[in-house]
């Protein structure tokens, strides 16, 4: 199957970010807002599902911007070639994950991003498109979203300045 086979089959719409997504799954049971870490202390959004799930694609040429959420992520590969998530850790410290199935090559099927943590995502060279699943616990709200600034990121991983200007939309 091709990418736009997935978007159709799977009737994706354009993510903010960047790519397509559809969710999948918002779990019926809260997290009253009382009783979330005090990283959701500033929300004005109330309470969190436990956990949300979303299947996410990204066509080659396409990226997810630097972001950041107040919760974990995991992420799930299903289907075409491999996805690099790079992360800037609040310390500063850079990583990048590969999401794909050549396991001998270093890649992985599951990884996750933690709360707090900038990151964002693009297909590695030579993938025509990256299918994989994220899930959100708490579970996602767009009120705990931020898309990062360039001149944010920069101060805090230096290092990755060609990488954080051109995987900024901001």
């Amino acid at each position: 199957m091709t990418a736009a086979d997935y978007v159709a089959c799977l009737q994706l719409q354009p993510h903010p970010e960047g790519g397509y997504y559809q969710e999948t799954y918002r779990s019926a049971d809260n997290i009253p807002h009382n009783s979330l870490p005090p990283r959701f202390a500033q929300s004005t959004t109330g309470d969190r599902s436990f956990a949300t799930a979303i299947y996410f694609l990204l066509p080659a040429g396409e990226f997810s911007a630097f972001h950041q959420i107040k919760s974990d992520e995991g992420w799930h590969f299903y289907a075409g070639g491999s996805m690099l998530i790079h992360v800037l850790h609040p310390s500063g410290r850079y990583e990048q994950i590969k999401l794909g199935p050549n396991l001998p090559q270093g890649e992985n099927f599951q990884a996750v991003v933690p709360a707090g943590a900038w990151f964002a995502s693009e297909p590695a060279p030579g993938t025509a498109f990256a299918l994989v699943g994220c899930t959100v616990a708490p579970g996602f709200d767009f009120a705990d979203f931020q898309m990062a600034r360039a001149q944010t990121l920069l101060p805090l991983c230096p290092e990755q300045s060609e990488l954080i200007t051109r995987l900024c939309r901001l």
